[in-house]
């Protein structure tokens, strides 16, 4: 029997300086910083996670970010488009608020829903649309309150080099369902209520570049190390090449590249963001693996300072 995905757990991008970043996923978007860590095979470098008040599982919106990074190509091979969920009857609010903090954003419509697309500040793919479906976020910061804020991911536009590859992946390793195409799209759906919407070009893309402004990686739950375990199991069986399981602390990790060049992860539900701090305190401090606490001083010295504050557009 073929395994299934609830969705997305998280997505993985390149971006450049750190506290542009945080400005805009927390203080435009509204996001909680949940952590606040570096990346463990570039300790030199951030690793910041965006979400619900937890960060739940299908809200985690991470990234590397690195001052004066080389700008990235969006092509084949990445996520093309992050899709975010808010509640229905906030698709105006937020065009107001995004016209109102000078983004460029423009309406379009796809399988009978409205998107507001527009870039953040390296200029990566973003766009919100309308769901019932989520839990409602308790997270409110800034201009955005509660009622209003970005529930989680919507879901994502593949870019894939090969996508009668990527879409036989899709159905039959990671247990989606194919319900329908429109024009150059095919939308695929899981059972979860979250990243559950997958929709992908359906013509072959060339090749994007890895750089700012691009996704590192799509992220996909698995509810437990033991379904973890038989995921790895079942993307071997069927060709591809998988990492072994990695511990990212706040969830366990399995890597492997599809047929169409992008970058896949399998991650578990658990622990969770509160496992190294409280609730009321994520993201407040800079947390490290064991192994890497002897170096914190040296590490601290060599990040960027960042902090989460309003913008002076919600102050007025």
């Amino acid at each position: 029997m073929t395994q299934k995905t609830a969705g997305i757990h998280h997505i993985t991008s390149f971006v450049g300086n750190p506290q542009a970043n945080v400005d805009f996923y927390a203080g435009v978007l509204g996001l909680r910083m949940v952590k606040k860590t570096i990346n463990f095979d570039a300790p030199d470098v951030y690793h910041l996670y965006f979400g619900n008040e937890v960060g739940s599982p299908g809200t985690a919106m991470t990234f590397f970010p690195s001052e004066g990074a080389r700008k990235g190509r969006i092509g084949g091979g990445q996520v093309g488009y992050t899709t975010f969920a808010v509640p229905v009857g906030t698709l105006e609010f937020w065009e107001e608020r995004l016209r109102k903090l000078n983004v460029d954003v423009h309406r379009t419509v796809r399988f009978g829903e409205t998107y507001l697309r527009f870039k953040d500040s390296d200029g990566l793919q973003l766009e919100i649309v309308e769901r019932e479906e989520g839990r409602p976020s308790q997270w409110s910061f800034g201009g955005v309150p509660a009622e209003k804020a970005i529930k989680g991911f919507g879901g994502a536009i593949l870019n894939s080099i090969a996508p009668a590859k990527t879409e036989e992946l899709l159905v039959n390793v990671m247990g989606l369902t194919k319900i329908g195409q429109e024009g150059d799209l095919v939308r695929y759906r899981s059972y979860g209520d979250l990243g559950n919407v997958i929709d992908m070009n359906a013509a072959p893309m060339g090749w994007g570049a890895g750089g700012a402004g691009t996704v590192h990686h799509i992220a996909w739950r698995a509810s437990d190390d033991e379904e973890h375990a038989r995921w790895r199991e079942n993307v071997i069986a069927h060709g591809f090449q998988a990492t072994g399981i990695v511990d990212r602390q706040y969830f366990n990790a399995v890597y492997f590249r599809e047929a169409g060049g992008i970058l896949f992860e399998i991650a578990t539900d658990a622990p969770g963001f509160t496992n190294d701090e409280p609730f009321e305190k994520l993201g407040e401090k800079l947390q490290l693996p064991s192994w890497f606490e002897p170096k914190r001083d040296l590490i601290e010295q060599n990040l960027l300072p960042i902090e989460v504050r309003v913008l002076d557009g919600d102050q007025a």
